[in-house]
């Protein structure tokens, strides 16, 4: 018997012949037609917005915009001339690798507690504009401004809007960590730089690998894993990126572990969106080892040359202790001499961190645990004087301070920020929350192993960048989408973000003076204190 009209064969629908065929009947309901499966092309991934000069026009303008904020009065405060805070430390060991061929000279070399390329960086500004504020804060701030065109190009890819990228750079603009980081001659905007830059690249070569799946979905069927993607270039670009990270300080390491796990992840997914019968197999076979090359090994190669001035010094701090303190035979004498030098001058280093306990009954005033740091509650004071004595006061008692503060309407709305991003993870497999939650817990989860350590906010430098981008994910969601939502659903949405940006910027006009130590009257300076802890 023939099939009536509507009745399917093995999901293909059957047309009849021209002529009627009599006595047909047609036996229960036709089942309904299954919707074809979305092409391959479409699943891997939507493309980038076509307005692409666009796009590279506001990241411009809003990072000249932000760097102008970062650069004015860059040379006020100081200690009476010398440096404030943390940067007593860094900007001296900076002028020494100046003096010195790139190392410390310092005899309390007990002090010099992490590696050499942030204080490089520093000594970058100081060789050309001296020994002075603007030269030990240039570099700082130069990094602080790449960021907000770093910000506004991942945002964009990550939304695939010009827009939310546009309102990300502005975000980071009005930030008050990542302001106060970038203008003080301190490590973390080093590292908050090369892991912003490694996670662009890391996205961008997410894209990349879904791009080349895509031009070869005709031959994912040749074998049950998937085609071979060749050299990745932006994966190398994250793993030097790394790096680097993790030669300013090395809680960088952490983004390794991190984004390696995340980037074998995407790979799965990548396969798994292209059609291939076995993802899991192949992103084991075809990407686990060039990962593994990429963002583990290249990492710890590009880690080392950031000694090179120490491997090439004759004075360097333990450069040559193999011999003296250490025996040049047993099991590791393969091991070339300059390598076991620095394993052993490391482990002196990471003898200052373990010990580097709160003591019983007198911590740090401006110490903070890191349950305290999604919100900023307990900020942190790099500078403080008062009198009529101030510089630019005229005459009436005056207050001048610089407070690391983060942005309230920005960081006290962390909590549900960051809840979303959970919940669109688990409940969606939204991979844009799950890659900012992963940098965001990089920088975030690893302090709560030793609590007992000394730890302070501005160890959320790196990870302000990712509040960033989660907050510009949910202010995606709260505008919907221009395909899906009403016109009214949107104008609302578009309200409701337009007022949050312009608390945002109205926080940081608000506590613009204690970002860069303005002279303000006592009853400012105490306006200025939101909170019992911020005290």
């Amino acid at each position: 018997m023939e099939p009536t009209r509507g009745v399917t064969r093995r999901d293909r629908v059957v047309e009849p012949e021209d002529h009627e065929v009599t006595g047909a009947v047609a036996v229960g309901t036709p089942p309904p037609l299954r919707a074809p499966e979305p092409d391959p092309v479409v699943r891997l991934g939507p493309p980038m917005p076509t307005d692409t000069a666009r796009g590279w026009v506001l990241a411009v303008a809003l990072a000249l915009l932000g760097g102008v904020l970062r650069f004015t009065g860059l040379g006020y405060p100081t200690d009476a001339g010398t440096p404030v805070f943390d940067e007593k430390h860094y900007v001296p060991q900076a002028w020494q690798m100046l003096r010195n061929g790139g190392v410390e000279d310092n005899p309390g070399y007990e002090l010099v507690a992490h590696p050499p390329l942030g204080k490089q960086l520093i000594a970058v500004g100081e060789w050309i504009f001296g020994y002075d504020p603007l030269g030990w804060r240039a570099a700082a701030a130069f990094c602080g401004t790449l960021m907000i065109l770093m910000i506004v190009r991942v945002g964009r890819r990550l939304t695939r809007s010009t827009l939310l990228g546009g309102i990300a750079g502005v975000l980071l603009i009005c930030d008050g960590v990542s302001h106060v980081q970038a203008r003080v001659g301190m490590l973390d905007v080093f590292q908050a730089f090369f892991v912003l830059a490694a996670f662009c690249t890391l996205v961008r070569d997410r894209d990349d690998v879904r791009e080349r799946l895509g031009a070869l979905v005709d031959r994912v069927g040749e074998s049950p894993f998937g085609p071979v993607l060749g050299v990745r270039w932006w994966r190398i670009a994250t793993g030097v990126l790394l790096g680097l990270g993790c030669g300013v300080k090395w809680s960088g390491v952490y983004w390794i572990v991190f984004f390696g796990v995340l980037s074998v992840l995407w790979d799965v997914a990548a396969r798994r969106s292209a059609g291939v019968a076995r993802p899991w197999v192949g992103a084991i076979r075809r990407d686990l080892l060039p990962a593994l090359g990429t963002l583990a090994l290249l990492p710890v190669l590009t880690y080392l040359a950031c000694w090179w001035a120490w491997f090439g010094s004759e004075v360097g701090i333990d450069r040559h202790v193999v011999g003296r303190e250490v025996g040049t035979g047993g099991s590791w004498a393969f091991v070339p001499d300059a390598l076991r030098s620095l394993w052993y001058y490391s482990g002196h280093v990471l003898d200052f961190h373990e010990s580097l306990d709160t003591p019983a009954g007198q911590p740090h005033p401006w110490e903070s645990k890191p349950w305290t740091w999604p919100m900023g509650l307990r900020p942190m004071l790099y500078f403080y004087e008062s009198g009529a004595d101030v510089v630019g006061c005229e005459g009436a008692p005056c207050t001048s301070a610089v407070m690391l503060v983060g942005t309230p309407a920005l960081w006290w709305p962390a909590i549900p920020v960051l809840g979303w991003a959970l919940w669109r993870s688990v409940t969606r497999a939204d991979w844009r929350y799950v890659a900012v939650l992963v940098g965001y817990g990089a920088g975030f989860l690893p302090w709560f192993v030793n609590i007992d350590r000394q730890m302070y906010f501005f160890y959320m430098t790196p990870v302000a960048p990712f509040l960033v981008l989660a907050t510009v994910l949910v202010m995606g969601d709260v505008l919907g989408r221009a395909q899906r939502a009403g016109s009214e659903r949107r104008q609302t949405g578009l309200l409701v973000v337009g007022l949050w940006v312009g608390a945002v910027v109205a926080n940081f006009a608000w506590l613009w003076p204690i970002l860069v130590g303005l002279p303000i009257s006592p009853a400012h300076w105490q306006a200025e204190l939101w909170l019992p802890s911020w005290r």
